[in-house]
């Protein structure tokens, strides 16, 4: 397992960008909190979160490569681009989608999903690839999410590839706005 900071990151990106495509497990920081990913195609990657995070039916999100990736793979009516347009936002918008566009294993079969765009750096490596990744908060399922590297669970840092730390980030998970009728925000619990 790998620790890089951003100018290490930057400096082998294309590495890293391999390594997701061989199905690696990374840990990331975005504008909220650090995420948990793979490639979103991958449903083995996908299958081995769901297994790290003890959370088998609920759905993922992904972080979409681009606006234009959303509106291809996803139905959005009116309200739905406006909440496009204040993206890179710390928004997570749930569409039902136009077609298969992730590993089932991500949103279970729903014909919904749920997309970001974080306001970080991260979104550029996502753009780059194409490749809609996961995003799910580094926990196991009822625990506190990370915000920096002391909060890592042991045994989530043993079952990842690599980790991209930048330091503790002082942010709360993504506000939820569901668009698959009229937008409706989603409240943490």
């Amino acid at each position: 397992m790998r620790i890089a900071d951003k100018e290490e990151f930057y400096n082998e990106k294309s590495y890293f960008a391999e390594e997701m495509d061989k199905g690696a497990l990374f840990i990331y920081p975005t504008d909220t909190i650090y995420g948990m990913g793979c490639d979103a195609l991958n449903t083995k990657s996908v299958e081995k979160i769901r297994k790290i995070k003890l959370r088998n039916e609920t759905p993922f999100s992904v972080i979409a490569p681009s606006k234009k990736w959303i509106e291809e793979n996803c139905i959005v009516e009116n309200e739905g681009r406006k909440w496009i347009e204040k993206l890179p936002g710390q928004y997570t918008l749930i569409f039902k989608t136009r077609k298969k566009c992730v590993s089932e294993a991500v949103n279970k079969g729903l014909g919904t999903l749920g997309v970001r765009i974080p306001n970080h750096w991260i979104k550029d490596f996502v753009n780059e690839t194409g490749v809609p990744i996961v995003t799910t908060s580094v926990n196991k399922s009822g625990s506190d999410f990370m915000t920096s590297m002391k909060d890592l669970d042991a045994e989530i840092k043993n079952n990842v590839d690599f980790i991209l730390d930048e330091g503790e980030i002082k942010g709360k998970p993504s506000r939820i706005v569901d668009l698959r009728d009229k937008a409706k925000i989603i409240e943490r619990g």
